[in-house]
Parts: structure tokens; C-alpha cells; sequence
């Protein structure tokens, strides 16, 4: 069964995950024509293997810290920054921690 969608004007809590992150699953927050926002769930020591999207996209680090993989270099990205992609870079992402972010996506 499908999560519902937040709706134009409703209020989306994201809170720390904690103890909880393990078992936590990412989830779709929003997704419309044009945006898609992602609550992405990294548990330490997994990786999300290389993908690229079409659109521009941000990761932003809500808790822990995630190695992005880029072409040829490695970001760090720890609680409270955020990393900026353009559309089709190729990318990876490691939890070094128990880790979520909210990923937004600019769909063309």
C-alpha cells in the first residue's frame, strides 16, 4: 500500500530518526509535475549504488553523516549541510553514520 503524498499547504514533520533509523525505510514526502522530495534513510555502512537523475537535485543531511561519491571526488556531507547536484551527475551515497536526508529532486 502506497504512502499518501503531502498536499499543497500541509506541514511535513521531519524529526530525527534516533534508535529508530535502522528499521526506518526513505519515503516519498511529495511528488508532483515538477518536485519531488524524498526522506532517504542510510543506515551506517550501506550505500545507495551510483544512479543519476535528470533533474537538478539537493541532499540535504538531516542526521548522521553521508559520503556522496562523485565522478572523481568524495563529499562529506554531515548534519545540517547540504549538497548541491545538477541534473544527470552520476552519484553514490555511503551512511559513515546512521544517517537521513531530505533528497529534492527537480523533475523535467
Amino acid at each position: 500500500m502506497a504512502l499518501p503524498h503531502a498536499t499543497s499547504g500541509e506541514v511535513i514533520s521531519l524529526p530525527p530518526l534516533g534508535s529508530a533509523l535502522p528499521q526506518a525505510r526513505t519515503i516519498t514526502l511529495v511528488k508532483s509535475d515538477t518536485l519531488e522530495l524524498l526522506r532517504v534513510v542510510v543506515p551506517a555502512g550501506k550505500e545507495i549504488p551510483p544512479h543519476q537523475v535528470a533533474g537538478d537535485i539537493t541532499i540535504h543531511c538531516l542526521e548522521g553523516v553521508l559520503e556522496v561519491d562523485l565522478d572523481n571526488e568524495t563529499r562529506t556531507v554531515r548534519a545540517g549541510e547540504l549538497l548541491y547536484l545538477q541534473g544527470n551527475q552520476s552519484h553514490a551515497l555511503r551512511g559513515i553514520e546512521n544517517s537521513t536526508a531530505l533528497v529534492t529532486i527537480l523533475l523535467r
